[in-house]
């Protein structure tokens, strides 16, 4: 990683993933995160200056810890992060993980209307365990996700995903993804954004962030103010080892304001929503570059 980009995939080949499903079935996880705590973090914050120096700068300047607070907060945040990696093998592994939700009935109430509408997300906690455990009879979830992700992940996805009426829909360089989105959307279903992520398209949206200016892709925020559409912001946030819960909270808009203020309405709640559940969760804060560069 470099700057703002990103490379879109799960560290590791197709052998090392399906090795690591085979070896979760019959181990711990938490004996595999400990693994990772003394042989495999150590070398990747050495090796990897980037995510270090991000992740101290997020921890320094962000949330206002000492030298030598931020230096162990960015060591234990790359140990989240591995945990994060590791439970969702686990899961395609056929491991459960006990999950609460708080504001289900937020999301039933809308999954019981016919018109679509939209989940909001960010690379905090663990968010693809809100596709195994959110789910609704009457209205498949259409989850954006990058097309360059590794195939064994990607198939695992799939896998998973089949059994609880959730499709992909990949990120295309033609941009034909959006036709996808507008189907899904004008069929009444839901769809899951990222939204600190590009998506491929330039235009963004300034907001306060931590203390700081931060810009996040606009084109989320832009589908839902073009329709009119309820908005949620879903997070997962691990609480225990072997616990979970999710967040669903509604995003209020003035849904009669001109197109470029909903906009902003929008993702200042949603923001709101994200500095909220980081202040709660530090540490597991996963984008490991600068995000207010």
């Amino acid at each position: 990683m470099t700057g703002r980009s990103w490379a879109g995939t799960t560290y590791g080949n197709g052998w090392m993933h399906r090795h690591l499903i085979r070896s979760l079935r019959f181990i711990p996880a938490p004996a595999v995160y400990i693994f990772s705590y003394v042989f495999i973090i150590p070398v990747c914050l050495i090796i990897n200056r980037e995510s270090r120096k991000a992740a101290y700068s997020y921890f320094r300047l962000r949330m206002g810890r000492g030298p030598l607070g931020a230096a162990w907060w960015t060591y234990l945040n790359h140990c989240s992060f591995a945990e994060a990696v590791i439970d969702k093998f686990a899961m395609y592994a056929g491991r459960k993980f006990k999950v609460e939700v708080a504001g289900l009935d937020e999301f039933n109430s809308r999954a019981a209307k016919p018109e679509g509408f939209i989940h909001l997300s960010s690379h905090i906690g663990n968010y693809e365990i809100a596709g195994y455990t959110l789910v609704s009879e009457h209205k498949t979830i259409n989850a954006v996700v990058y097309a360059w992700e590794k195939a064994s992940v990607m198939e695992n996805r799939d896998n998973m995903f089949s059994r609880t009426n959730i499709r992909m829909i990949t990120l295309k360089e033609d941009m034909s993804h959006l036709f996808e989105i507008d189907s899904a959307l004008s069929g009444g279903d839901i769809v899951s954004f990222p939204t600190d992520r590009s998506m491929g398209g330039s235009k963004r949206v300034e907001c306060e962030f931590l203390g700081a200016k931060a810009s996040f892709p606009q084109g989320p925020f832009s589908v839902a103010a073009m329709r009119g559409l309820d908005t949620l912001a879903v997070n997962v946030m691990k609480e225990k080892w072997n616990k979970y819960r999710i967040y669903v909270t509604p995003l209020d808009y003035d849904k009669q304001a001109p197109r470029k203020e909903q906009i902003r309405q929008l993702s200042e709640a949603y923001v709101a929503e994200l500095e909220k559940r980081l202040r709660e969760h530090p540490g597991q804060w996963y984008n490991f570059f600068d995000f207010w560069a």
